[in-house]
């Protein structure tokens, strides 16, 4: 079976098993401990009045939607390196430096998961994203932003992302 690349979330191996044990973790400690605490929350009384019993059934919401999205994520990820693009080209993994709207920003297109913590990101699906993915060093493209407004964007540099 050949997948293309578009539907797949590259990671490392480090990143897949970071994600794995946060999962792991999720959907099994992790749910016995908030089903703990809304069991002990129950045993306060009056649930329509009991803040606790609330806040855990909200923080057993979250959850739940994160271990499904973790599962999504796993599920379609592969792991070791993205096909490399051309130098100077933006593709997802790549860290690129842009004047966007006249403020020079340096971000990763790609997935926050991939990317951990120190490096802003914005997903190839992203007005932003969807706007430079495939565009070349020097190229200017324009997107629509929330407001409304357009902006443009230059891309001044790109360079693969080493994780």
């Amino acid at each position: 079976m050949t997948e293309t690349t578009e539907n797949v979330t590259w990671l490392t191996q480090e990143a897949y098993d970071r994600l794995k044990e946060e999962l792991d973790f999720l959907a099994g400690e992790g749910r016995l401990e908030i089903s703990r605490r809304i069991e002990q929350a129950r045993e306060e009384g009056d649930l329509r009045e009991n803040g606790g019993y609330h806040a855990a059934k909200e923080e057993q919401g979250k959850r739940e939607a994160r271990i499904r999205q973790l599962q999504q994520l796993l599920e379609s990820a592969q792991v070791g390196e993205a096909p490399k693009a051309p130098s100077g080209v933006v593709a997802p993994g790549t860290i690129v430096t842009a004047k966007v709207g006249g403020d020079t920003m340096r971000f990763l297109l790609g997935s926050r998961e991939v990317a951990g913590d120190g490096i802003e990101v914005y997903s190839e699906k992203s007005p932003l994203g969807d706007a430079i993915n495939g565009r070349h060093k020097g190229e200017t493209a324009t997107f629509a932003a929330p407001n409304g407004t357009t902006v443009e964007v230059e891309i001044l540099d790109t360079e693969p992302f080493a994780g």
